[in-house]
Order: C-alpha cells, then sequence, then structure tokens
C-alpha cells in the first residue's frame, strides 16, 4: 500500500516536471529573435508616367473628349475636340513633349482648347514615356507571420500633376528626373531584360502618330496639320521624313528639342523636309535662340520654299496671356498658309 503511495506520487511529480518543460519550450519559441525570417516577394512594376497621367486627366475632362486608339495592339488614350464651325478648316494633330501630358498647361492644353473656336478639329495624343522613365518593378518584405511590431511606413510615389488647368510649373514632371526606386535595388542587367520586350520608342511614337492619322482621315478633312511641342516636335518631323504622308503638307513646332539617344539634329531634319514648316521659339531664351539660329540657317542653304520662324516675345509671368500670344501667333500661321 505505501509502495502503491510512493509510486502515484512520482507519477505526478514527473508529469509536473514534463509540463513545465513543455510550457517552457513553448515560451523560449515565441520569443522575437525565434521569428521568421522575412520573405522577398516580387511586386508588378508601377504603372508608366503617360498612364497615370491620362488616368488623371479622366476624373477631370469630360468623357466625350476622349477616344481611344489602337497601334500595333498597344491601347493608348487622346483628346478630341471638334472645331465650332459649320465648315472645319482641317485636323491638327497634336504631339507633347517629353513627360507632358495630352492637356499640358503650356501650349498643348491652351492650343486644342483655342484652335477649335477657329475652325479646326484638335487631336492630342499621349506619347510613350522615354527609356528613362521606365520604373523596374520593386520587391517588398512580406513576413510569414504576423508580429506585434509596428511596420514600418513604406515611401509613397509622388502624386502626379493635374493638367486640366493652368498649374504651377513646378508641380511638372521634369523629364530629366531619375526613375525613383521603391524597393531594393535591382541589378542593371535585370532592369534590361525586363524592359527589353518592349518595342523602340521611335516605332512606339510613329504607330501612335500612324494611328492618329487614320483617325483623321475618318472625318474626311480639308486639311491635316502636324503640331509638336518640345520633343514631340522632333518626332513629328522624324515621322514626315520617314513615312512623307502624301495628305500632311503643314508642320509646327513649338521650342522644338532633340530627345536624348537621338543622333539626328534638329537642323539637319526640320528645314529638309521642304513642307510648310512653322517653327517657334522664345526670344528670351538664350539657347533657343542659337538652335533656332541653326535650322534658320539650315533652312537657306537648301533654299526652303515654305520655311518660316516665328519669334515669340518674352513671357510676362501671366500664363493665360502668355499662352494666349501662342495661340493668336500659330493661328495667324494657319491662315496665312492654309
Amino acid at each position: 500500500m505505501v509502495r502503491a503511495r510512493v509510486s502515484t506520487g512520482l507519477a505526478v511529480a514527473l508529469f509536473a516536471i514534463v509540463t513545465s518543460s513543455l510550457v517552457n519550450a513553448v515560451e523560449e519559441s515565441a520569443e522575437p529573435e525565434a521569428t521568421p525570417a522575412p520573405v522577398a516577394v516580387d511586386r508588378p512594376p508601377l504603372p508608366s508616367r503617360s498612364s497615370t497621367m491620362a488616368a488623371d486627366l479622366l476624373r477631370q475632362l469630360p468623357p466625350s473628349e476622349f477616344i481611344s486608339l489602337n497601334a500595333d495592339k498597344d491601347d493608348f488614350v487622346a483628346l478630341w475636340r471638334p472645331a465650332n464651325v459649320a465648315e472645319p478648316k482641317g485636323v491638327i494633330v497634336l504631339l507633347p513633349g517629353e513627360g507632358e501630358s495630352t492637356n499640358w498647361p503650356r501650349g498643348i492644353g491652351p492650343l486644342r482648347r483655342g484652335l477649335p473656336d477657329h475652325g479646326w478639329h484638335t487631336l492630342s495624343l499621349s506619347l510613350p514615356d522615354s527609356p528613362g522613365l521606365l520604373l523596374p518593378p520593386a520587391t517588398e518584405q512580406t513576413p510569414e507571420q504576423p508580429t506585434d511590431e509596428p511596420e514600418p511606413e513604406q515611401p509613397t510615389e509622388e502624386p502626379p500633376p493635374s493638367e486640366a488647368g493652368y498649374l504651377p510649373e513646378e508641380a511638372a514632371a521634369v523629364p530629366d528626373e531619375p526613375a525613383a526606386d521603391d524597393g531594393d535595388a535591382q541589378d542593371p542587367a535585370e532592369t534590361a531584360e525586363t524592359a527589353a520586350p518592349k518595342p523602340e520608342q521611335a516605332e512606339q511614337i510613329a504607330a501612335r502618330i500612324e494611328a492618329a492619322l487614320a483617325f483623321a482621315r475618318s472625318k474626311q478633312p480639308a486639311a491635316i496639320v502636324l503640331l509638336g511641342q518640345g520633343t514631340g516636335g522632333y518626332w513629328a518631323a522624324r515621322y514626315l521624313q520617314q513615312r512623307a504622308p502624301a495628305d500632311v503638307r503643314h508642320l509646327l513646332v513649338i521650342q522644338p528639342r532633340q530627345p536624348e539617344g537621338q543622333d539626328e539634329p534638329l537642323a539637319q531634319l526640320v528645314p529638309t523636309l521642304k513642307l510648310a514648316t512653322g517653327d517657334f521659339y522664345y526670344k528670351d531664351a538664350g539657347s533657343e535662340q542659337q538652335t533656332a539660329r541653326e535650322r534658320l540657317n539650315a533652312s537657306r542653304r537648301i533654299q526652303h520654299p515654305a520655311y518660316r520662324q516665328v519669334g515669340l516675345p518674352q513671357q510676362t509671368g501671366d500664363r493665360p496671356s502668355d499662352q494666349e500670344v501662342l495661340v493668336r501667333r500659330v493661328r495667324g500661321w494657319l491662315k496665312r498658309e492654309i
């Protein structure tokens, strides 16, 4: 009887020891240093700058102004405004510069809204981002199990500027601004491999201009004019040089600029087209005056039959007034040439 009681007491003691050991093991396994290491998870690439600006405009402009065009299976957005007259003079296809939207507050926006009052349909294109603006896919650290520690705040991308109205220039995206890295650094070879399947930028732009011209022709216009601002002027001239469409006989360039990575200078590209060309530049910009002089001299050397430069007056800082001057000068050139 005594042995039975001793055995029972020993069993109870052993059970208590084992239970205590198990509790201690569980508590030790729950300590922070035993937390599994976070696992890197790939995120999809951020949307392009041009897509973000188009989405912003969708929230601000009437849906009736938006049309969707397709260029080699690439859907893109354009802004259409019909002429406010009974007998339209034609269609003006507008190409914004690098980093600019279809309704950019300088040049493109005022022209696309103002020229319909003077008999012109306007079609403003969105152009693909340059390779320097492509953002690589990022990775983020995702733990397998939640922890009690607060998650660090993730950097948020700066919201894109709203281009529907006249906005401060500082709000505009800087074309030469390097792409922001939103995650772990990525090997340059991987980034190049990611971007490799996409068509060359020049091919994409040419395809979009072709789609825009097809839409313009569907309106059976009396005339079709290509108007490019900044780097858009370069791409418009290059397209006309390579494709030479018979029904596009007028070119307008406003502050034209040669894109990075393109070897052919504007002075060799614009004057040699032998089209009715309006070359607009601002007199108060020293660098613009120099490049404008080079284009003018090139046109004189080949005796261009219809090349005309228009020096815009010094900007006053009153944006609506300055943009009205631009619209008036462009309208005057169109009235003389067409």
